[in-house]
């Protein structure tokens, strides 16, 4: 009898454990997206030109940092987004010599860094109405507890990429 008493009070202690699990798991909160990331002001802390012609066919140097060179140093851009972290405009501060428009209006090609090998690419506009594409920058580092960033323009010529500029940012407070 006594076996059985027992036996009925782990069973009973056992499904009201079971029973009053009322787990707190907060509420929802929508994930972070890159612009969330991207968004801010960022200063420059090195910038590599890169021959890909030389490069291709392992001819050195295939490489030069520019950050010394032509007031480099000086170099701020800034990406804006509004309130619900869409992408705004994007202005780029400093005296130095404009590699891609100084200002205007960007998006990403994805708001989440893609599960591919693809890199996610930051398009940028003359007109607000974003449909005047005046170039493209590829996120090739995306920024993350380190707050660094990297992002690579590339100029071709009938599709064949003959120079690529690495721009190294750190995110300014």
């Amino acid at each position: 009898m006594r076996c059985k008493s027992i036996y009925w009070l782990a069973f009973m202690l056992c499904f009201s454990a079971i029973g009053c699990d009322n787990t707190e798991d907060g509420s929802y909160v929508d994930p972070i997206t890159i612009y969330e990331k991207v968004n801010g002001n960022w200063g420059l802390t090195n910038l590599k030109m890169v021959d890909e012609a030389a490069k291709a066919n392992k001819i050195e140097p295939s490489e030069e940092n520019l950050s010394i060179y032509f007031n480099y140093e000086d170099f701020k851009i800034n990406f804006s987004v509004d309130e619900k972290n869409k992408p705004t405009s994007y202005q780029v501060t400093g005296n130095v010599p404009p590699l891609f428009a100084p200002k205007g209006y960007w998006e990403l090609s994805s708001d989440f860094q893609p599960t591919n090998a693809g890199a996610t690419k930051i398009y940028l506009y003359s007109d607000e109405q974003k449909t005047q594409k005046t170039d493209e920058l590829r996120l090739i580092s995306v920024p993350g507890k380190n707050e660094e960033m990297q992002l690579q323009l590339v100029r071709s010529s009938g599709g064949t990429p003959f120079v690529s500029y690495i721009f190294k940012l750190n995110a300014i407070n």
